[in-house]
């Protein structure tokens, strides 16, 4: 099909929930994508975060197959057993923050999150949650109740009922709301998509810390910074907190739709048959998947490298600030997980439309915020040159803003 057809067949078919670009991808390899008509693109997205290990890796591709060779599904999904989630298990039982020992499957983040939120209740026999201001935990009407961002709950009245929303980065408001009523605080150890906000180095501890003095859960929502996207393998891991659930999804498969949650023995304890399940609950194709990726980013280091090449580009990316200092108001990020804040949302909307005319896939974020993060994979010559194409599209909505 050509580009025009593919447009006018989704067009036709599918509700209209996006401002699609129209551009049709067909193929990628690496961070790498070309179109149907075989234009070239750097995409500094990983499809929102989900291409960990980039296009078409190797690696996925020889699970898929032998997988896929075997069986994709069990017979009765969760009541067998199955070698893949087995082996899956036991990889992530080795890097997992400590004391998270019992982890279930899901198809999403989102539903990571809505478990996490449901069993908190069912654990503690409350009926309150506390969630942070700026937020984003999902778009089920559980998680869009528990995300803090006006945007994405105003329409979807009535909301479910019992969530407080306290300023990110503010142990002190956790714990002024904190009461018996309370049985979890859910929280992002850095929030993504409100705009790479990260916040003092012992907040999730004193949050913990909190929680237990009130008898309330920790659920650390981990989808986004997960899976080395920050540096670590986990970004709560070296906080010092006492996490009760941990969810993960985006880059645990490298693109594969896969979600977890992570929970202690203490959590488990409390929980009974019948309290979650889910037909595609660690399905074997997609734990093939994800131990591939997993296996990858350990055995390749990609900590250190996302460590290292994060820290490079936050330099490279903190220059602009003095550069352009009528058009960027800020840089920030950990790892790959990278934003700059541009004086208006017209502003940044012209940087993103100029870095796609140079065939550059950016993200806009937060109305006037830019936000860059690559499959962890990129070598430090793919991502010098979509910075430069960046820097130069913030050099040119500057002139012309001026």
């Amino acid at each position: 099909m050509s580009t025009e057809q593919t447009i006018a067949l989704e067009d036709a078919h599918t509700p209209p929930f996006f401002a699609k670009l129209p551009i049709s991808i067909e193929r990628g390899e690496g961070v790498r994508v070309w179109d149907e008509e075989g234009n070239e693109y750097l995409d500094l997205t990983a499809g929102w975060g989900v291409t960990s290990i980039g296009h078409a890796h190797p690696a996925i591709r020889a699970a898929l197959e032998e997988q896929a060779g075997l069986i994709l599904q069990n017979p009765d999904s969760g009541l067998t057993y199955s070698p893949a989630r087995a082996r899956l298990l036991s990889l992530l039982a080795g890097v997992l923050p400590r004391g998270l020992s019992r982890v279930f499957f899901s198809n999403s983040g989102a539903e990571a999150n809505d478990a996490a939120l449901k069993l908190a209740r069912k654990i503690t026999g409350r009926r309150a949650v506390i969630a942070t201001e700026g937020s984003f935990h999902g778009r089920t009407i559980g998680t869009v109740s528990a995300t803090g961002q006006a945007a994405h709950r105003a329409k979807f009245d009535p909301l479910v009922p019992g969530f407080r929303f306290v300023p990110f980065d503010d142990p002190a408001a956790v714990e002024r709301n904190l009461d018996g009523d309370v049985a979890a605080v859910i929280v992002e150890p850095l929030q993504g998509e409100g705009g790479v906000r990260i916040p003092r180095d012992d907040y999730l501890r004193e949050l913990s810390r909190s929680c237990r003095r009130h008898g309330a859960l920790l659920v650390v929502d981990e989808v986004q910074t997960g899976f080395c996207r920050t540096g670590p393998m986990f970004a709560s891991a070296a906080s010092g907190a006492r996490v009760d659930v941990l969810t993960m999804a985006k880059g645990i498969a490298g693109g594969f739709p896969l979600g977890a949650f992570a929970v202690t023995d203490a959590v488990s304890d409390r929980l009974e048959r019948g309290d979650h399940g889910g037909t595609y609950c660690g399905n074997p194709l997609g734990c093939a998947v994800a131990h591939a990726v997993l296996r990858h980013l350990l055995d390749n280091d990609i900590e250190t490298h996302v460590t290292e090449l994060g820290a490079w580009a936050l330099a490279e990316m903190a220059a602009w600030a003095d550069r352009y200092p009528d058009t960027v108001r800020a840089v920030r990020g950990k790892g790959l997980l990278l934003l700059v804040q541009l004086r208006d949302e017209a502003t940044a909307a012209r940087v993103a439309a100029t870095c796609l005319e140079r065939r550059v896939f950016v993200r806009q974020t937060q109305g006037d915020a830019i936000r860059v993060f690559p499959a962890l994979t990129i070598e430090r010559r793919e991502l010098a040159e979509g910075l430069r194409t960046l820097e130069a599209a913030i050099d040119e909505a500057g002139s012309r803003g001026a």
